[in-house]
């Protein structure tokens, strides 16, 4: 509890970046297209720049998520917290070279599949995914960012410095992360939902934690440090 008073000014960042997170988490799969990845309709959908908004949402939400999880730590000045905090970035660094090729690279191959008008093109979509590496990469570091949430949560949990519940429903996206890629459409929104309200309610509780310092800071005697 020492801690909190010294950290909490330092807060303020976790909890602005824990809140744009869960927005932009939210906006990935909504402004994300949605079609047959093997048509024509699919590469077009695939070459769009809502394809290229929609991933770039997801690539910045994972490192505004680990701000946010810094700022937790900041705050509750924990090994547990720590441990979450460094299991959450080895996560996000594997996830995020995926994201973006499949952001950028995936985009150019279907542009040239539209351009010719050659659907066939798109079954190097599927190579790309599925490449051994670069699957394993994408699910281990997806798996760790889940592992870290969850870490963050039980830290929470056990704090006493933040509200119980507040970081239950982030750690419950994220451990239904991969899932929710084999789900419907409506799912993915209706995760990508679930994501931002578990976001935004561990970003208000830190802002609460900070102001709630920021008082006790200024309730100190002056004389309290000699």
């Amino acid at each position: 509890m020492d801690s909190v008073p010294l950290a909490a000014p330092r807060a303020r960042l976790g909890a602005a970046a824990l809140v744009v997170a869960g927005v932009l988490f939210f906006l990935y799969p909504v402004v994300r297209p949605y079609s047959d990845e093997s048509s024509m309709a699919g590469a077009e959908a695939i070459g769009s720049p809502a394809w290229i908004a929609s991933h770039l949402f997801a690539m910045i939400g994972f490192i505004l998520l680990t701000l946010g999880l810094l700022g937790v730590h900041l705050v509750l000045g924990h090994r547990r917290s720590l441990h979450a905090l460094a299991v959450a970035m080895i996560g996000a660094g594997l996830t995020l070279p995926y994201y973006g090729a499949e952001d950028l690279g995936l985009n150019v191959i279907a542009r040239r599949a539209v351009q010719h008008g050659d659907p066939s093109l798109l079954t190097l979509v599927d190579e790309f995914r599925y490449q051994p590496v670069a699957i394993t990469m994408f699910g281990a570091g997806l798996v760790l960012l889940g592992v870290g949430v969850v870490m963050a949560a039980v830290a929470v949990w056990r704090s006493g410095v933040l509200a119980r519940w507040s970081a239950v429903p982030l750690a419950a996206a994220f451990a239904l992360f991969i899932p929710q890629f084999f789900s419907t459409d409506a799912l993915r929104i209706a995760h990508g939902a679930l994501t931002a309200i578990g976001a935004a309610w561990l970003g208000v509780e830190l802002w609460r934690a900070r102001a709630g310092a920021a008082r006790a800071l200024a309730n100190v005697p002056a004389t309290a440090g000699r």
